[in-house]
């Protein structure tokens, strides 16, 4: 039984849904993330991660690995550098470097990526 008032250990660590949803100071380190995959394949997922976000892609440069995207009526640069031959970086920031929009935009496009970075691709062969 928990104590009005009181949260379980576990609990404040978990982000509650109104922290996600509601617009904050985001500090820029929640904004990269390294993944385990090369940057051609996270530059798809993070494509992808934008897609299933139902976020609106603005422009797409696949030279320079950058997305822009509008997500809560704010517009944000996904931009993916490679790090080495297994592992890239992707920073996702706010096209106008003001750091105050709700944090689930960002989690969820890592979470999404996260939970894809495994899947193999499968080549359709042509009929």
């Amino acid at each position: 039984m928990v104590v009005s008032g009181a949260l379980p250990a576990a609990a404040e660590t978990v982000m509650t849904v109104q922290s996600l949803v509601t617009p904050q100071n985001v500090d820029f380190e929640y904004c990269n993330k390294i993944f385990n995959v090369n940057s051609e394949r996270l530059f798809y997922l993070t494509i992808a991660s934008i897609n299933a976000n139902k976020f609106r892609i603005d422009e797409i440069q696949t030279k320079s690995g950058y997305i822009l995207f509008t997500a809560a009526n704010k517009q944000f640069l996904a931009n993916i550098s490679e790090l080495d031959s297994k592992r890239s970086l992707l920073k996702v920031t706010p096209a106008n470097n003001i750091y105050y929009f709700p944090l689930g935009i960002v989690v969820n496009l890592f979470k999404y990526i996260e939970l894809n970075t495994d899947l193999q691709t499968v080549e359709l062969k042509k009929i």
